[in-house]
């Protein structure tokens, strides 16, 4: 039989099944701090910054080449403006991108 519910206590979780006795877990022996990601890496923020500079140079080059204008996006859904800022917000610089990847 499978689990009808699960019961939670403060470091506790129960597993009820349709025939037995509930059993209770210790929260700490099922999630060790080991099975938690940490996040991000330094060296990946930094290409998190470095992807944001390469999509400024190309939005820049495709404005240069004329292929775009600064309204290019689903019929003005998106402008230009939307566009740097969230390079910005990512750490990037649509006037001066860097494009190295930096450890």
């Amino acid at each position: 039989m499978g689990i009808e519910s699960i019961l939670f206590e403060p470091g506790y979780m129960t597993l009820v099944k349709g025939s037995g006795a509930p059993v209770k877990h210790s929260v700490s022996s099922i999630l060790r701090a080991l099975d938690i990601p940490t996040g991000l890496t330094y060296t990946q923020v930094g290409a998190i910054t470095t992807l944001a500079n390469l999509v400024a140079v190309l939005v820049r080059t495709l404005i240069d080449k004329q292929v775009l204008d600064e309204t290019f996006l689903e019929e003005d859904e998106y402008n230009l403006d939307d566009i740097v800022y969230s390079i910005e917000q990512m750490g990037g610089n649509y006037s001066e991108p860097d494009i190295a990847v930096n450890e």
